[in-house]
C-alpha cells in the first residue's frame, strides 16, 4: 500500500491537488483537495498506513506513466546498438512505463514464432512493460488475418499478444515495403486490431534520390533529406491510407505525422471514421529542417524533419486536440554508425528518455495545457490498445510518473540510459525533472 499525498494530479479531465490511494499494485482511490470530504477520506487511509507508505508529494505532479506504442529496442539482431534491456530502462528513466515495439528487427516479427520469441525475451530482459506488434509483408496477409483473430496454438500466441499491425507503404529500417494493392486492401479491412502504418511514397522517394545522387554523387548533404523523404512522397501515401481507411472504417493509426498537409488531411478524414488516429513524434514537434546544417545525420529519420511551419502546425495540432498520440519513433544506432555519409548513415533518432520533458516544455511555450499532454502521452494510448494502465483511474494499474515540471535541466550524454548512447536533444534545455516512476505501485526509479 502507498499513499501519494497532496500531489498535483494530472490527467486528461483536469489538473488538480489530490492524494492517490495505491493498494495491491493498483489505484483503490483518488481523492481530490475540493471534494467536500476530502479531510475524512484521507485521514481513514493515512490511520492504516505506516509512515514509510506516505510520500509527501507537495509542489510535485503526478502523470499516468507514458505508453509509447512507437518504439524499435532492435532485439533480436541489432543488439549491438540497443537491446529490450537497455531501452526499456531509457524508457522508465522517461517516464514512459508501457512499450509496444515494432516488427523490422532481424529476423522481422512477421511470424508467430518470432512474435513468440520477442514476448519471451522480453520476460527476462525488459523494465517495465512491454508488448509487440506484429508486420505485415506483400506475403503474410493470410497469416495476419489468422493471428488477429485466432492466434497461433503451435506457437503459443493468443490474438491479445497482437498490440497492432504495422504496415510499412515506404521502406524503413528492415525493408519490409508493402505495395500490393490487394494486400493492402485486405489489411486495412482487419477489424480486430489497429492498423499502424508509415506514410512515405516509395517512387517518389526513389525518383528524389536519383537527382540527388546526379546532382551530389556520393557526398549528398543532409539538407537534402527533406527533398529526398519529401514532403509530397507523405502526403500522397497519407492519402492513399486515409482513403482507405474511411473505405474500410478501419481503426488506423497514421504514424508520426510530419507535415501540416496531412494533419488537416486527418482532421478531414475523422469526420467520415472517427476511428482515425493521427500520431507524432516530438521530433517533429521540436526540429526543424533548419536544424539539418547544425546536426546532419543526428536529425535523420524517416520521415524527414520538414519546415518550421510544418512544426507550427504540428504543435497546434496538440493544442486543439487533433494529434491523439505521441509516439517516440525511438530508434537507436550507434554513432560509428550515423557519422557516415549521407546513403550509409541510417535514419532514426535515440529519443524516448526526452519525450515527457520535450513535451512539457513545448506545453510551457505554447501555454498548452498540460491535461493534453496526459493524453497523448498516455490516456489516449490506453484506449486504443485496451490496457488497463495509462490513466489515473480507480482500478488502472499504478504505473505513475512524479515530476517538476518547473524544474530545468540541460540534457547530457553522460544521462542517456540507452546503449548507444546519444541523442539529438543533447545540449538541450528542457522544463519537467523526472523524480520517480512507478509500476504497479513499486518505485523502478
Amino acid at each position: 500500500m502507498k499513499l501519494l499525498h497532496n500531489a498535483t494530479i494530472i490527467t486528461a479531465e483536469k489538473e488538480a491537488a489530490g492524494t492517490i490511494y495505491i493498494k495491491e499494485g493498483k489505484i483503490a482511490d483518488i481523492i481530490y483537495k475540493d471534494e467536500e470530504d476530502y479531510p475524512a477520506r484521507v485521514f481513514s487511509i493515512l490511520r492504516t498506513l505506516p509512515r514509510e507508505s506516505i510520500m509527501e508529494l507537495e509542489g510535485k505532479c503526478v502523470m499516468a506513466g507514458g505508453i509509447d506504442a512507437h518504439v524499435h529496442f532492435r532485439e533480436p539482431g541489432l543488439t549491438h546498438k540497443a537491446d529490450m534491456d537497455t531501452e526499456s530502462k531509457a524508457a522508465l528513466a522517461g517516464g514512459v512505463t508501457y512499450m509496444i515495439d515494432m516488427p523490422n528487427t532481424n529476423p522481422a516479427t512477421t511470424t508467430a514464432a518470432a512474435l513468440k520469441d520477442k514476448i519471451l525475451t522480453a520476460k527476462t530482459k525488459a523494465h517495465g512493460k512491454m508488448a509487440f506488434h506484429i508486420g505485415a509483408t506483400n506475403s503474410n496477409v493470410e497469416d495476419i488475418c489468422r493471428l488477429v483473430k485466432d492466434g497461433d496454438r503451435v506457437a503459443g500466441i493468443t490474438s491479445e499478444d497482437i498490440a497492432g499491425v504495422k504496415v510499412f507503404m515506404g521502406s524503413s529500417t528492415g525493408n519490409m515495403l508493402v505495395d500490393s494493392e490487394n494486400t493492402l486492401d485486405r489489411l486495412f479491412a482487419i477489424k480486430e486490431k489497429p492498423i499502424l502504418v508509415h506514410c512515405e511514397d516509395e517512387d517518389t522517394i526513389k525518383t528524389n534520390l536519383a537527382k540527388a545522387v546526379e546532382k551530389y554523387g556520393e557526398d549528398i548533404p543532409f539538407t537534402e533529406h527533406e527533398n529526398i523523404r519529401s514532403r509530397s512522397a507523405c502526403i500522397k501515401s497519407s492519402i492513399k491510407a486515409l482513403e482507405m481507411a474511411m473505405k474500410h472504417g478501419t481503426r488506423l493509426v497514421l504514424c508520426h505525422i510530419s507535415t501540416k498537409e496531412e494533419l488537416e488531411m486527418v482532421r478531414a478524414a475523422k469526420l467520415n471514421n472517427p476511428q482515425i488516429v493521427a500520431e507524432t513524434s516530438c521530433n517533429y514537434l521540436w526540429f526543424s529542417n533548419d536544424d539539418y546544417v547544425r546536426l546532419g545525420s543526428r536529425v535523420k529519420c524517416n520521415p524527414s524533419v520538414k519546415t518550421p511551419q510544418d512544426r507550427e502546425a504540428l504543435r497546434k495540432g496538440l493544442a486543439e486536440g487533433l494529434i491523439d498520440t505521441i509516439g517516440s519513433d525511438h530508434a537507436p544506432h550507434l554513432l560509428s554508425e550515423k557519422d557516415n555519409k549521407y546513403a550509409k548513415a541510417p535514419s532514426g533518432l535515440p529519443t524516448i528518455q526526452q519525450s515527457l520533458p520535450v513535451l512539457l516544455t513545448i506545453a510551457a511555450q505554447e501555454d498548452i495545457p498540460l491535461t493534453r499532454i496526459a493524453s497523448v502521452f498516455s490516456e489516449k494510448a490506453s484506449e486504443i490498445y485496451g490496457l488497463n494502465t495509462g490513466k489515473i483511474a480507480k482500478g488502472y494499474a499504478a504505473d505513475l510518473v512524479i515530476f517538476d515540471k518547473e524544474k530545468e535541466f540541460t540534457v547530457k550524454a553522460e544521462d542517456i540510459k540507452s546503449k548507444c548512447g546519444w541523442s539529438p536533444y543533447e545540449g538541450e534545455n528542457l522544463k519537467g525533472v523526472i523524480e520517480e516512476v512507478l509500476v504497479n505501485g513499486i518505485s523502478v526509479i
